[in-house]
């Protein structure tokens, strides 16, 4: 058993383990498309368990980030969700970027992992890109 705390899921700590400088990770709602040949990593129970925000934080926890792009969309349609993703990534000095929902989801198809939610907040979904921690 690992020592130190830190995500008890197997395949997830494998994911996390494995992510190098410029790796893409998303973290998804419960209803984003994982492209083809994007390993799922689907933690999904039922509607919203676990919460997306729940998710990010165990992830920011032992993830190093450098970049973040969201779908231009959550700004309408979930902007208190929006607000809670900006506070997280504020604290670390990391800007958010935005596209279309068709050009982010798109862009998920270079992600080395999609991790799954049970959140049915709309666009909650962020595709990390891994920095470094030296």
């Amino acid at each position: 058993m690992r020592r130190n705390r830190g995500t008890l899921n197997g395949q997830l700590a494998r994911v996390i383990s494995e992510l190098g400088h410029t790796d893409r990770l998303v973290v998804t709602d419960a209803g984003l498309p994982v492209p083809p040949g994007v390993e799922r990593v689907d933690l999904a129970i039922a509607e919203n368990l676990p919460r997306f925000l729940d998710l990010l934080d165990v992830i920011l926890a032992e993830v190093a980030v450098e970049d973040v792009l969201l779908s231009e969309e959550i700004k309408e349609a979930s902007p208190q969700m929006l607000v809670e993703i900006e506070r997280r990534f504020a604290a670390q000095g990391v800007a958010l970027r935005f596209a279309p929902h068709t050009t982010f989801k798109q862009a998920t198809a270079t992600a080395r992992a999609a991790v799954r939610s049970g959140e049915f907040t709309p666009y909650a979904n962020v595709l990390l890109t891994a920095g470094v921690v030296y």
